[in-house]
């Protein structure tokens, strides 16, 4: 499993164990599993997608800017600001 924790300004979201995560970089969406390539990559606003088992269906959460490192240790979203994705396409509140 991979671990995943997702992170803003005010406070940690979420610290869970995770099967894969699909995250809105800059450059595109990226798949991130167990075992991936350390990496860093800035974040575009968009939909974070967190499957919690291989076949499972995806929870997704509205992101507004950032960072994503994946490293040894698993994968750490900075974001500026999270909600959920209804709030896609308006302005994301800041999490309390």
């Amino acid at each position: 499993m991979l671990h995943f924790e997702l992170v803003t300004p005010e406070k940690l979201v979420r610290s869970e164990e995770v099967y894969m995560v699909v995250v809105p970089g800059s450059e595109g969406d990226f798949g991130v599993l167990e075992g991936h390539a350390p990496v860093m990559s800035t974040i575009r606003d968009g939909a974070l997608s967190i499957y919690r088992t291989e076949k499972g269906e995806p929870e997704r959460l509205a992101i507004e800017g950032g960072f994503a490192e994946v490293s040894a240790a698993g994968l750490t979203i900075l974001a500026e600001r999270v909600g959920d994705t209804a709030s896609l396409g308006t302005p994301v509140t800041p999490a309390h």
